[in-house]
């Protein structure tokens, strides 16, 4: 009987020994190999993996009690990847709560307004902290791969600074830029003006690329809009060079001609009425609203003044006087 209260004894304090021993190590800092460390966590990480990564790089004592730090307090599973700094000798019980909590430095990426499909896959493609899985892949391919319902892939893709961890994949950016141009679209959609010879959210998104790519002047968006939206009413020619540069693709040198205006292709808007068949670059949430909601005007032209502004007309003779002045540098 004594024998086994001795042995009893005996396990309970190696147990309390252990215990104390384990605390004081998961809580003592570790010296860190350089100031600021900086490591990563690769999606899909095992939990022993990260515990060898940070043990061989002499950021945790050991490994194995990592491990079993984080299988008792039930956060083994709960590893965050994405890439992270150190700037101060740390605890490996604080490690583990900062790795789980996803205390990241997170990478970025920035879609501009106005910019093309083309322009943001080969954003995409030339970021180094992206995962390229869609790079052989075509547009409709990509579309599918998101869940779109489109075939095209222009201005889809709501232009804005999207934040991810390190080796996230850019078909998961793509699909956040392209749900976010949807919530963005159906709202403003849903506040349009009345009458708007626009039948559904795309032809909007058509129209809203349109007035991106002929201001710059957050001032002129809606009355640029409204000329639009008026010369769609009168089933006039929209007339808007983006539309032709579009078409032109790789052809367009800089230059655009006289016969580039006259010659037929489905983006010319000098030669076939009403809207091009898709989008012609990413609409920014302002040329959304100002497409949805333009501004009430009799203007049916307008043209650049050369320092940003455009000058707006009523009829086709004040349109050709502003031209001179503004464009011919002539005087009327």
């Amino acid at each position: 009987m004594r024998t086994l209260k001795r042995l009893i004894f005996i396990v309970l304090t190696g147990v309390i020994l252990f215990a104390a021993w384990f605390v004081y190590q998961v809580n003592k800092p570790v010296p860190l190999p350089a100031v600021p460390y900086e490591f990563s966590i690769e999606p899909g990480s095992s939990l022993k993996s990260v515990a060898k990564q940070l043990a061989d790089a002499g950021v945790l004592h050991d490994a194995w009690s990592f491990v079993l730090l984080s299988r008792a307090m039930g956060l083994a599973s709960s590893l965050k990847a994405g890439d992270y700094e150190i700037v101060e000798s740390t605890s490996p019980l604080q490690l583990l709560e900062r790795i789980t909590k996803g205390n990241i430095n997170q990478s970025e990426i920035r879609f501009i307004e106005g910019w093309t499909f083309a322009q943001l896959r080969q954003t995409l493609d030339e970021h180094p902290a992206v995962r390229h899985d869609t790079t052989n892949l075509s547009a409709r391919e990509i579309l599918q791969l998101i869940g779109a319902s489109e075939t095209a892939g222009e201005g889809l893709f709501f232009p804005d600074t999207y934040f991810f961890a390190r080796g996230s994949s850019d078909t998961g950016i793509l699909r956040r830029a392209y749900r976010a141009m949807q919530n963005h679209l159906n709202a403003a959609w849903a506040e349009r003006a009345l009458n708007l010879p626009l039948t559904d959210p795309y032809q909007a998104l058509i129209l809203a690329s349109i007035v991106e790519k002929e201001t710059g002047k957050e001032g002129d968006r809606t009355m640029v809009a409204g000329v639009f939206v008026n010369r769609l009413r009168l089933s006039m020619l929209l007339q808007t060079d983006p539309t032709v540069i579009y078409g032109l693709g790789d052809r367009f040198d800089g230059n655009l001609r006289k016969k580039d205006l006259l010659t037929d292709q489905e983006y010319n808007t000098y030669i076939r009425r009403g809207l091009p068949p898709t989008p012609i670059a990413m609409p920014g949430l302002a040329s959304i609203q100002a497409a949805l909601n333009p501004a009430k005007t009799d203007a049916l032209y307008f043209v650049a003044k050369g320092n940003g502004e455009s000058h707006f007309s009523n009829n086709l003779t004040d349109h050709n006087r502003a031209v001179s002045k503004y464009q011919k540098r002539q005087t009327p």
